[in-house]
């Protein structure tokens, strides 16, 4: 069982990363655009759009995918407590 926890806790530090990459991509458009950017945007855009919804961007700065990490974060802490 704590094996099938860690490989768990694994794809999410992975899906982290995705969603970091998403985020860090919108300040390259071309990046975005691209075969890989979408691939990304596919996987990231409906965990942040949970976030999206309840947390509107203020301006032109939107605060959803740092909750989204943190709250991707405390699963994942979580989870390492359970093994």
């Amino acid at each position: 069982m704590s094996y099938l926890i860690f490989i768990f806790i694994r794809i999410l530090y992975f899906y982290q990363f995705i969603i970091v990459f998403y985020v860090l991509s919108s300040w390259f458009p071309a990046i975005r655009s691209s075969k890989i950017g979408r691939i990304i945007g596919a996987l990231a855009e409906p965990y942040l759009l949970i976030f999206k919804r309840i947390i509107p961007p203020l301006g032109m700065v939107d605060f959803s995918p740092i909750i989204a990490l943190w709250v991707l974060n405390m699963a994942m802490t979580g989870l390492f407590r359970l093994i």
